[in-house]
């Protein structure tokens, strides 16, 4: 696959790796080295090489050809005196009039947009009124009066992987949220349309508690993260009902909740584990306790043997079950405890991190929708103006129009910078989650497989246990064996006999 090109879906800062390689959303790199592990070695077009993440690439249908910028035609098109060609920031073509001065043909019935309106309409998808200059999608024709012919139609949907646009968007729209839907209707909200009858483009996004999403009607097919496997950083996007029903919950939140439960689960796990090691010693203690009872220590013989040993028996079992609560408190208890104890404060951190990139989303928005909202006052300030040029024509309010036209266009640089800002905050936070949840995911496995590991040592430490007891009662079994009471009968009789001579009777 070295040498094949990919674009790049999400924008890299290079910073997780040691020779990241920095790169935005759709750049072409050619492949370099593509080994197994997820990192990729690859070089951008101005010569930077380094790594960077395979997930964040797409390869190209075609090694060595990149596919043409939605939009794009020829370049051997031979435009009306007058017009010029241009490419939008999303690639698409656009042409503007620069004979009309901004002063739109009223039979023309074409929209006319600057090209930093056309811009607006490619990044938010709403339609802008001409402000300065005629502009049109289509190419213009050369004679008037005939419509001009369109070139091939290309939607200006930015490419979507996993849901997300390559710029970091969300595509999947939550259950439950604060929607926003930019209609791209002709109705009364579209002031700068000059033909209220043109057939509009459908809704291409949809905006959900401050985040951008496709449209559920114009997704275009998606592709996940890490395919094979169900990955945080592919299903926690959109924000959840609250079961209490008081509110939302955003997606990352759910996981932080996950990993806070699954700490709580482990220090309980622990103190499970340190009543276990009280009942052991207390176990122990009361064992070796009963071993120094004197009870029946006047048995003799090989019974008494035997007896003093299942006495004996009893201090080396204790001496096992002391051992053992031991081993437990320092091979299982201890480590349960110790590991990730700074968890709570790391992950509070990270949610905070998380919550101000979120925090930060939501004011870009804020400051787009009243840049909008400016915008949009301007226009219908134009607007009223140019109604007055058409009643009575005055120098006065040639002048109106005139600096109605740059506070119109101001505004619309407002919103334009607006707008870039908000993405750039988007493709922040965006960048952060995928770089978080992989994080958490990859906590969480370590997490489970420390429990695992500990709690097999727990059981092997029971097997060591339940063996040595064993090995304390074999003495006792071996001696109840050898047991005899003729035996007995005889040594004791030889300790303690008085005499073998036996009465006989009395003579007189």
């Amino acid at each position: 696959m070295s040498g094949a090109r990919c674009r790049t879906l999400y924008p890299f800062s290079g910073e997780r790796h040691g020779q990241g390689l920095r790169f935005a959303a759709g750049e072409l790199i050619t492949l370099l080295q593509v080994p197994d592990g997820g990192w990729w070695e690859g070089e951008k077009e101005d010569g930077l090489r380094g790594w960077f993440p395979a997930s964040y690439v797409q390869l190209l249908e075609k090694p060595g050809m990149a596919p043409p910028p939605p939009g794009e035609e020829s370049q051997t098109v031979v435009l009306p005196p007058g017009w010029q060609s241009y490419l939008s920031p999303q690639g698409r073509r656009y042409y503007v009039n620069t004979a009309t001065n901004g002063k739109l043909p009223p039979e023309n019935g074409e929209d006319g947009n600057t090209e930093s309106e056309i811009w607006w309409e490619s990044q938010m998808r709403v339609p802008r009124q001409n402000v300065d200059s005629e502009t049109t999608w289509e190419r213009p024709s050369s004679s008037p009066g005939i419509p001009a012919s369109p070139g091939p139609h290309r939607s200006s949907l930015p490419l979507t992987v996993n849901g997300y646009h390559t710029s970091g968007t969300p595509a999947h729209p939550p259950e439950t949220a604060h929607m926003s839907v930019r209609k791209s209707t002709g109705d009364s909200q579209n002031l700068g349309s000059s033909s209220p009858g043109k057939k509009q483009s459908k809704e291409n996004t949809i905006t959900i508690n401050c985040v951008t999403f496709p449209h559920p009607d114009t997704m275009p097919e998606q592709q996940l993260l890490k395919p094979t496997e169900w990955s945080y950083c592919d299903y926690f996007w959109a924000d959840k009902k609250d079961p209490q029903g008081n509110g939302t919950m955003a997606g990352f939140e759910l996981l932080l909740q996950k990993q806070l439960k699954g700490k709580q689960m482990q220090k309980e796990m622990s103190e499970f584990i340190r009543e276990r090691i009280k009942i052991e010693e207390e176990y122990a203690k009361n064992l070796a306790k009963l071993s120094q009872n004197s009870l029946a220590a006047q048995e003799e013989g090989s019974l008494g043997e035997a007896w003093a040993q299942v006495k004996k028996s009893l201090a080396d079992e204790a001496e096992v079950h002391l051992k053992f609560s031991a081993k437990l408190h320092s091979e299982v208890e201890k480590p349960l405890m110790n590991f990730r104890e700074n968890f709570k404060k790391d992950m509070k951190k990270c949610d905070h991190h998380i919550a101000d990139l979120r925090k930060q989303l939501a004011s870009r928005y804020a400051a787009v929708e009243k840049a909008r909202k400016a915008l949009t006052e301007r226009q219908r300030d134009l607007e009223m103006k140019t109604q007055q040029l058409e009643i009575k024509l005055s120098n006065k309010t040639e002048e109106d129009i005139k600096k109605a036209r740059r506070k119109s266009t101001q505004a619309g640089d407002d919103l334009m910078r607006c707008v870039d800002l908000y993405n750039q905050a988007q493709s922040k936070w965006f960048e952060e989650m995928v770089t978080t949840t992989l994080e958490l995911e990859r906590l969480e496995v370590e997490r489970v497989e420390m429990i695992r590991q500990h709690l097999c040592q727990y059981t092997q430490l029971r097997h060591e246990t339940d063996m040595f007891n064993q090995s304390t009662v074999e003495p006792v079994d071996q001696l109840l064996r050898k047991v005899d009471p003729a035996k007995d009968r005889e040594l004791w009789v030889r300790e303690h006999k008085t005499g073998n001579i036996r009465p006989v009777d009395m003579e007189v």
